[in-house]
C-alpha cells in the first residue's frame, strides 16, 4: 500500500504541481530539490509538503513507499543512486500522473514549443466554467485556482504535455505516456538543445506522438507553424486548424485600456470576444481552446464569459508590483520567439513609458549559442535591454556557450540600448536610478532570478 511519496526534483513546475495533486489526494508528500526558489517552493510549503534542500540519501530516512524522479535528475544524482540501491519502488512523473490522477479520464493534451501553459490553463478554465468539474495538471499556477492542479470528478482532464525526455531511465518524451482524446498542438520550433540535436530531431518526437494517437485522437493544430504542418502532412488525422487563414481565425483585434477585443471565425461559428489576454500569440492560444470547447459542446455564451473572466497565470506577464509609477512584471519568456511576442504584446500598454527588458538566459538552450543570432531581433520593441549572467552555472563547453557580451553588441547595432551585468546586485544598482515614472521593468527568466522582483520593488 502506498502512503508516503517522495519526489526528487520537487520544485520543477510539473513535479511541483504533481506533488500538490498527490497531497490533495491524501498522500503524505515530501520532496528534494537542489535549487529551491520561489514561487514554487513557497507554494509547496503552503500546501504542507516537506521540502529538503539539496539532494542527500538521508532524505529517504523516512522510508517512502514510492519515489518519483524528475527528468532534471541524472543517474549519478546521489539521492537517485540511493533509491536504486535501496530497492524502493520508483517511477517517472508521467507514470505517476497516469497511475494516480489521469486513470479513466478523457485527456486533453496540450503540446508544442510555445504557449502550452497558457493554452492548458484557458482550456481547464473553460471546462470549469461549463460546470464539467475537470481535473488538470499544468506547469504553472492559475490565478483563478491559485494552483496548477485540480482533482475533479468530471470526465475531462487537461494535461500540459512536454516534449522533454521523461527520466534518466526513460529517454522518450513525456507526452508519449498519455492516451489523449484530443491533442492541441501550438507549433514546433527548436528548443531543448541539451537533448535534441536539431529541429529534425524534435519533429521526429512530434511525429511519434501523432503516429501513436492517429487512430483515436482529434487534433487541433496551429497552421502557421511550418514545422508542425510538415509533421502533420505525413498523417491522415481528425484535424482542425487555427491561425491567420485557418479554419479558426480572428479579426478586428484591438486593445483598449486593459482589455483585448477580437472576433473569432470558425466552422459555423462567429464570436465577439473580450478578454484580459494580450498579444496575438495569446489570441491564437484562446482560439485553440475555443475550437476544443466547441467540439466538446460548450456553449458560445460560456466561452465568451470564461474568456472575459479568465485571470491568467502567475509568471506570465504577471505584475509583481507598482511603486513610484514603475511597474515590475514577471514573465517566463526565454526562447527568442517568446521574448519577442511578450514585448510586442505589452508595447501598446506602455506608450507613455519605456519598456526595460531585463533578461536572464538560464535554460539549457538559452545558455548555449543556438540563438546567438536570433536573440537581437527579439528585443527590437524594447526601449532598453539589460542582460545578466545566469545565477545558475551549468557545465557547458565554452565553444557552445551563449556570448552575452556579443549579444549586447548586436542588440545595440539594431538601435536599442543594451547593458551587460555580471550579477544581480550590479543589475539592481543600475536599474534603481535608471527607472522612471511610467516605466515597465519586464523581467524574463524561467527561474527565480535571485528574487530580483522583490529586491527591485524594495529599492525603487
Amino acid at each position: 500500500m502506498i502512503n508516503k511519496i517522495h519526489l526528487i526534483a520537487a520544485c520543477g513546475t510539473g513535479m511541483g504541481t504533481l506533488a500538490c495533486g498527490l497531497k490533495e489526494m491524501g498522500y503524505t508528500v515530501s520532496g528534494s530539490d537542489l535549487n529551491v526558489y520561489p514561487p514554487m517552493s513557497d507554494f509547496l510549503k503552503e500546501k504542507g509538503i516537506d521540502l529538503f534542500q539539496g539532494y542527500e540519501p538521508s532524505h529517504l530516512d523516512h522510508s517512502p513507499d514510492l519515489v518519483i524522479i524528475g527528468n532534471a535528475v541524472t543517474r549519478m544524482n546521489i539521492e537517485a543512486r540511493a533509491v536504486l540501491n535501496s530497492g524502493i519502488p520508483y517511477m517517472s512523473m508521467p507514470q505517476a500522473v497516469n497511475q494516480f490522477i489521469a486513470k479513466d479520464k478523457k485527456i486533453i493534451l496540450v503540446t508544442g514549443t510555445h504557449g502550452k501553459t497558457t493554452t492548458s490553463s484557458i482550456m481547464a478554465y473553460l471546462l470549469y466554467m461549463a460546470g464539467m468539474d475537470p481535473s488538470f495538471l499544468i506547469g504553472g499556477i492559475l490565478k483563478d485556482f491559485n494552483s496548477g492542479f485540480r482533482i475533479g470528478s468530471g470526465e475531462y482532464m487537461v494535461i500540459e504535455g512536454d516534449e522533454y525526455d521523461t527520466a534518466f531511465f526513460d529517454k522518450g518524451p513525456k507526452f508519449m505516456h498519455y492516451d489523449p482524446e484530443m491533442i492541441i498542438m501550438t507549433g514546433i520550433e527548436f528548443d531543448h538543445a541539451d537533448i535534441f540535436s536539431g529541429i529534425d530531431h524534435i519533429k521526429r518526437a512530434f511525429s511519434d506522438l501523432v503516429r501513436k494517437n492517429e487512430p483515436r485522437s482529434h487534433f487541433i493544430a496551429f497552421e502557421d507553424s511550418v514545422h508542425l504542418k510538415e509533421v502533420l502532412s505525413d498523417f491522415s488525422v481528425s484535424l482542425e486548424t487555427y491561425g491567420e487563414n485557418a479554419q479558426w481565425r480572428f479579426s478586428k483585434h484591438h486593445q483598449q485600456e486593459s482589455k483585448t477585443y477580437f472576433d473569432v471565425h470558425g466552422p459555423n461559428t462567429f464570436l465577439s470576444i473580450e478578454t484580459h489576454l494580450v498579444g496575438r500569440h495569446n489570441l491564437f492560444n484562446a482560439m485553440a481552446c475555443i475550437a476544443a470547447a466547441q467540439r466538446i459542446g460548450i456553449s458560445n455564451k460560456i466561452i465568451k464569459a470564461s474568456l472575459n473572466s479568465f485571470s491568467g497565470i502567475k509568471r506570465r506577464q504577471e505584475i509583481r508590483g507598482i511603486k513610484n509609477g514603475i511597474t515590475v512584471m514577471d514573465d517566463f519568456a526565454h526562447h527568442p520567439t517568446a521574448v519577442r511576442e511578450t514585448i510586442k504584446a505589452l508595447r501598446p500598454f506602455y506608450k507613455s513609458g519605456r519598456i526595460i527588458a531585463v533578461f536572464e538566459p538560464r535554460t539549457n538552450t538559452s545558455m548555449r549559442h543556438f540563438f546567438q543570432e536570433s536573440y537581437p531581433d527579439a528585443f527590437l520593441e524594447a526601449d532598453m535591454v539589460c542582460i545578466c549572467e545566469p545565477s545558475v552555472k551549468k557545465n557547458i563547453p565554452d565553444q557552445e556557450r551563449l556570448s552575452i557580451r556579443k549579444l549586447i553588441i548586436d542588440i545595440e547595432k539594431k538601435g536599442v540600448r543594451a547593458f551587460y551585468f555580471e550579477d544581480t546586485d550590479r543589475l539592481l544598482n543600475f536599474l534603481v536610478p535608471t527607472l522612471k515614472d511610467k516605466d515597465l521593468a519586464l523581467i524574463m527568466s524561467n527561474g527565480g532570478f535571485d528574487n530580483i522582483h522583490e529586491k527591485l520593488l524594495e529599492k525603487i
